[in-house]
């Protein structure tokens, strides 16, 4: 097949998913009383502790390509005059990484506030922060998220497109510019292999039996999933204690602005002009507060007239 025609199929495949998935299906599922989308929203579904979102599923809004963008345009106040503001944890989970492993590296990096992914790159390529490019800073970003969910040589060298030698040597700068990453999935894999179960920053337990599997794969996929529950099931405990305080904070002021979406590390809110900034400087506070980590927690603020413009 010709290269061309390829990518026409593979485009048309894109846009045709959009379209059936998004473009057709959510205006049928406005209701007819309040002229709004209601999803339902789930605590038990997903083992980390993330709450997940159904019927329509408003967490899958496409970010990625251009044209998915777009579709989050649609997202709008019900008012006019109203605003939409997007508050979103930055890099939350190698945060979380760096609280748990109490590496040194890491944290003085988010403590100086550095680019964590350029930063990263300069450690494990060995060259000035300065002369980090954009193919560093994106081979470094692979590197932060896939290297503590338990990525092999192989899955980072598929990602980036290299040599598996390359890749293991990329993991092993990376290891010994940050030992206590290492330690600490060490120490979490000895720790669900004794006792079957890992705790997130909030005590809260994912049992994983599959750890005592006989199948070489399923065992390390359950020491896969024990180190990503214990980050990003923390994440989730720290944003649902911020939803907790700021709906507190609302009714006890008595603000009109609603919070109408959670999708992961973020939160959408319907706010009036009048409420705009008492309302940023609300929700940024109680986010960047909800738990008390040894790095800072940064909150990204958006506002605009869509969900596209406010992220």
């Amino acid at each position: 097949m010709e290269p061309t025609l390829k990518n026409k199929i593979l485009e048309y495949r894109k846009l045709t998913k959009l379209k059936s998935t998004y473009v057709d299906t959510l205006p049928s599922l406005i209701s007819h009383r309040t002229g709004r989308l209601h999803a339902s929203f789930n605590q038990t579904i997903a083992a980390t502790g993330r709450l997940s979102s159904s019927d329509p599923n408003l967490q899958n809004i496409p970010i990625r390509t251009e044209i998915g963008r777009k579709i989050r345009r649609a997202f709008i106040p019900s008012n006019k005059q109203d605003w939409i503001i997007s508050a979103d944890y930055s890099q939350i989970e190698l945060r979380v990484m760096a609280h748990l492993s109490g590496d040194k590296g890491l944290r003085e990096a988010f403590e100086r506030g550095e680019d964590i992914h350029a930063s990263t790159a300069a450690a494990i390529f060995d060259i000035p922060l300065a002369e980090v490019g954009d193919d560093h800073r994106r081979k470094a970003k692979e590197v932060n998220f896939g290297i503590i969910y338990g990525i092999s040589q192989y899955g980072l060298a598929s990602r980036l497109g290299i040599s598996a030698d390359e890749a293991q040597e990329i993991i092993q700068n990376y290891f010994i510019r940050f030992p206590k990453v290492n330690d600490y999935m060490i120490h979490t894999i000895a720790f669900v292999q004794k006792h079957k179960y890992v705790t997130t920053i909030r005590n809260r337990r994912r049992y994983i039996p599959e750890i005592d599997s006989k199948n070489a794969n399923i065992r390390q996929n359950a020491e896969r999933m024990a180190i990503n529950t214990t980050i990003q099931g923390s994440a989730a405990d720290l944003i649902k204690l911020a939803m907790i305080n700021i709906q507190k904070k609302f009714d006890r002021e008595d603000l009109q602005t609603k919070m109408i979406l959670q999708v992961h590390d973020e939160l959408i809110f319907e706010v009036q002009a009048n409420e705009l900034e008492r309302v940023r400087r609300l929700v940024k506070k109680e986010m960047e507060g909800a738990i008390k980590l040894n790095v800072p927690i940064k909150v990204d603020i958006g506002v605009g007239k869509n969900w596209l413009e406010a992220h």
